[in-house]
């Protein structure tokens, strides 16, 4: 038998429906069948109320939702697949992998890699802490991208040079944005769910450590949209640029991996019958593209009769030739300079002039063809004994530094919107220093100067024809300023036994045909060799 309630006790007449009907408090009773009390009422009934939690407890969590977990799951391993291409990406600025040659230049490729990997690592480190301000800078990033993969595919010229690899970068770094706003997206519906179902309510305030991880999540992702915003400017440049037409053709070398530009002009060295009634001047730009500067100067010489006709090539990487396949030595870009010279139906003798860094390739190309260079001329030459300040560590790394941030273009897009620099000065003029292309043609230079390229100019020494004829013509600012540079310039006049001359042009600078006395000795030593 139950025990009766106390007050029943008390009064044998109370009916005991009249409890239910009892509006006092007190008189509630419990699930044990005693009345409550002032302890009992403080304690939720478990028949009548939900055990809410706290929404501080860590069991309210989004990761509850096996969805959740399967979105940060398939990010970790969207994470590791870009971490593999980055590294390939970045291989391949040094050493170019089968299949992963850019022929423009792999900065790009390697940029955009590395905004896909940005992105996912950013929605790793807080992906428990989404933000409609992650997600805003995230659909504008990839909205960008999209553009640059519209532009990359539309414009034919950026297509050639980025090749698979860039397109396929740019596309990939677009889906890896587009996946960002989706993770972030599923991420808050999971806590709002998890935070109704626990707690009762959506959790609208967040914590310090909070705040500080939404804060550094958009500032991460503001930067990486501002630097999308430049990469698309500076795509856009080069689209534009694409414009403009090469004075000569492109031929494809080393089996139409890539192609190089040669140009010809002047009259014509063979007879109607077609036997070579005079040599060839066949230029190599130094540090610059032959366009700028030295090709002023053969049209001069061939207007003024002091040759009849000239020719010159691009190397890898300048004006309008492809990048060529890491490692590049100066065999490697002679042999690419023979083929395209071969394919356009271009044949010695040659007179090869040279300047600078130029003189390097120029005194391969010339061991190589023996009998069919009838004479060098070099402009203040490199010697294969300085070639270690060109392959010095520290500049390799500037090099790679520039590289790797010429994607963002400011100098390109200052110089276009403030110093109204045109197509011209981008492609071989003034700027055209500043392209990615130009920057990895240099960093090729810079990893086997010291190695690969001085082996073979020691070598191209050694077989080099003793009796053709040589002239140097040498900087004076330079000498006056590098001891050692003019003792090699003097080792340089017995590269044969053939020397014709010798000029010091005193206020000459390196680029020694841009004062007037510069250009008059080189045009006379280049006509005394053209009538040899």
């Amino acid at each position: 038998m139950n025990k009766p309630w106390p007050h029943q006790e008390d009064d044998p007449g109370r009916d005991s429906h009249d409890d239910a009907r009892d509006p006092d408090p007190s008189r509630t009773s419990t699930e044990g069948g005693y009345p409550a009390d002032e302890h009992t009422r403080l304690l939720p009934n478990r028949l009548d109320s939900t055990p809410y939690l706290s929404p501080d407890d860590p069991a309210v969590s989004p990761y509850n939702l096996w969805t959740v977990r399967l979105v940060r799951y398939t990010t970790v391993a969207l994470a590791c697949l870009t971490f593999v291409w980055w590294v390939l990406m970045l291989v391949s600025i040094f050493i170019t992998p089968p299949g992963l040659h850019a022929r423009g230049s792999p900065f790009f490729a390697f940029s955009y890699a590395s905004i896909a990997l940005l992105t996912l690592a950013v929605e790793l480190l807080f992906f428990a802490v989404p933000s409609k301000s992650v997600r805003v800078l995230s659909i504008v990033t990839a909205a960008l991208l999209l553009v640059d993969v519209i532009v990359m595919l539309a414009v034919e010229r950026t297509r050639h040079e980025e090749a698979w690899a860039g397109v396929a970068s740019v596309v990939w770094a677009t889906l890896m944005a587009v996946w960002a706003v989706a993770a972030d997206r599923t991420v808050q519906w999971g806590k709002t769910e998890e935070e109704e179902r626990l707690t009762g309510r959506p959790e609208t305030r967040r914590t310090l450590l909070e705040w500080t991880q939404v804060l550094l999540s958009s500032a991460a992702l503001a930067v990486m949209a501002a630097v999308v915003v430049l990469m698309t400017c500076t795509l856009s440049l080069r689209a534009v640029d694409s414009r403009l037409a090469p004075p000569g053709e492109r031929y494809w070398v080393e089996q139409n991996k890539y192609q190089i530009h040669l140009y010809c002009g002047g009259n014509k060295t063979t007879d109607a019958m077609g036997k070579k009634i005079g040599a060839t001047v066949l230029f190599e730009g130094g540090e610059d593209p032959v366009e700028r500067g030295l090709w002023q100067f053969a049209e001069n010489a061939v207007g003024n009769g002091s040759i009849g006709r000239y020719c010159f090539a691009d190397r890898p990487g300048m004006a309008w030739s492809d990048a060529a396949p890491s490692p590049l030595s100066a065999s490697m870009a002679s042999d690419a300079l023979s083929e395209a010279l071969s394919r356009a139906g271009e044949a010695g003798p040659w007179i090869l002039a040279s300047a600078g860094i130029g003189s390097v390739y120029s005194r391969v190309f010339s061991s190589r063809h023996g009998s069919d260079v009838h004479g060098i001329l070099m402009i203040d030459p490199l010697h294969e004994d300085l070639l270690a300040r060109v392959g010095a560590p520290g500049r390799g790394f500037m090099l790679w530094l520039q590289g790797v941030i010429s994607p963002c273009g400011l100098d390109r897009i200052l110089g276009a919107l403030v110093r109204g620099r045109g197509s011209a000065d981008r492609v071989w003029g003034r700027s055209s220093y500043q392209s990615g292309a130009s920057i990895f043609a240099k960093l090729q230079e810079s990893l086997v100067a010291d190695s690969l390229t001085k082996r073979e100019l020691v070598s191209s020494r050694a077989i080099q024809d003793r009796n053709t004829p040589v002239v140097v013509v040498s900087s004076g600012v330079q000498i006056r300023r590098d001891s050692e540079w003019e003792a090699k310039q003097r080792d340089l006049t017995h590269l044969t036994d053939n020397l014709e001359d010798w000029d010091v042009v005193a206020e000459a600078p390196h680029q020694v045909w841009e004062t007037l006395e510069g250009r008059r000795v080189i045009e006379k030593r280049l006509k005394k060799l053209a009538r040899l």
